[in-house]
């Protein structure tokens, strides 16, 4: 352990799970009547969602950590053992730049 790390301190993952999700700037997540499907809006273009990423990143509001997040989808759409899937899909939108 360095100096700088004190043994109370949570591990950066769980720091990273408890951090509450949001949609990163310039991106705007909103419903599109025409795709008939939720759409993250940006300056150059459009990035059309299927319905579980759209569900996903909705929630993705500033109030939800991780796992608050995957409880509530669980709860919304009367499902279990969704979190590895939800964790993936997070990690890969946050390397998309869609979350920060």
């Amino acid at each position: 352990m360095n100096d700088t790390t004190r043994a109370e301190d949570p591990p950066a993952t769980a720091r990273q799970a408890a951090t509450p999700l949001t949609i990163a700037k310039p991106f705007r997540l909103q419903w599109e009547a025409a795709q008939n499907a939720h759409v993250l809006l940006y300056p150059e273009g459009m990035v059309k969602l299927n319905q579980s990423a759209g569900e996903i990143l909705k929630r993705c509001d500033g109030t939800r950590d991780i796992d608050t997040l995957i409880a509530d989808l669980e709860q919304a759409f009367n499902a279990t053992g969704i979190g590895a899937e939800v964790r993936a899909f997070i990690a890969d939108a946050h390397s998309r730049g869609w979350l920060e």
